[in-house]
């Protein structure tokens, strides 16, 4: 602080303390009027108001460090989703839908692997039915995901609608454990969280719509990336857990289930037997 700041501060708190004395001999509430003008131009700050500039202040210093975890946590998703993105993009201009279906897709739908099966659908001139059974069968295990993440999500307020529609599978491999950064508000750092991995992806998918305009791209094994991801995810996932239970009953239930129903309809029964699996062990991996 600068010398002519600090010599007017301790001449304001000095009549500060005269006006308290002056309360008590009676003076007229004129004089005090004046005092507390005096003492306000001094410090530079009415005195009512400095209490509210500093929590204005802390409000703003935990908003921006909120944000920057947020991001920071958010950077592993970045880098595939930008690419992932890409990808879904340039399929769908090679479908012949240009950049506003690539917008509009990736901001109201939001479903990476979905968004890629939506491609076929839409070339392929899928019928409405067709493409809700499609959908259901592809984003089941989102159904999964909700249910974990209810408690989590409990009294987020005007975040709720928000955390529930962007919970991607990627989005949930980042909060499931349910950690925040010190000093950052849990439901606002989830839905910045959310919000962030949303923009990568809808970038993505634009940039990857405007290039496959201008550039000549094969389409061939584009489509294998969100398996890439997912693998990447589980593998990232098996490194930082104590307990490979989870991970282990999922590769089981879902090598049972392919075997039984096959490739079409594996997914669902998949999905039902690793919760009931889970449920049954929930103790134990509640105490590990």
């Amino acid at each position: 602080m600068h010398v002519r700041d600090i010599l007017l501060h301790k001449i304001g708190l000095k009549i500060k303390k005269n006006a308290g004395y002056a309360r008590q001999r009676r003076i007229p509430a004129f004089a005090l009027k004046i005092i507390a003008k005096m003492t306000d131009c001094l410090t530079g700050i009415p005195m009512a108001d400095k209490n509210e500039f500093r929590v204005k202040k802390m409000k703003n210093r935990d908003r921006s460090r909120v944000v920057k975890e947020a991001f920071i946590s958010s950077i592993p998703v970045m880098s595939g989703y930008i690419v992932l993105g890409t990808g879904f993009g340039i399929l769908l201009r090679d479908a012949g839908y240009g950049f506003p279906w690539a917008l509009a897709m990736s901001v109201f739908i939001y479903a990476g692997s979905m968004q890629y099966v939506g491609v076929s659908l839409l070339s392929g001139g899928a019928t409405v039915l067709t493409t809700i059974l499609t959908t259901i069968m592809v984003n089941a295990r989102h159904l999964f995901y909700g249910i974990s993440m209810t408690n989590r999500y409990k009294g987020s307020g005007k975040y709720k609608p928000y955390l529930i529609f962007a919970l991607t599978d990627e989005t949930y491999s980042l909060l499931c454990e349910g950690d925040t950064p010190e000093g950052c508000d849990p439901d606002r750092f989830r839905f910045l969280v959310s919000f962030f991995n949303q923009c990568y992806w809808v970038i993505g998918s634009v940039a990857g719509n405007l290039l496959g305009a201008f550039l000549p791209f094969p389409t061939e094994g584009i489509a294998f990336s969100m398996t890439a991801l997912f693998i990447a995810s589980f593998t990232g996932q098996w490194l930082s857990a104590e307990s490979h239970l989870p991970a282990l009953t999922g590769l089981l239930m879902t090598l049972i289930s392919l075997f039984l129903f096959g490739p079409e309809h594996f997914l669902i029964p998949a999905m039902l037997m690793i919760t009931l699996v889970l449920m049954l062990f929930r103790t134990r991996l509640e105490k590990k």
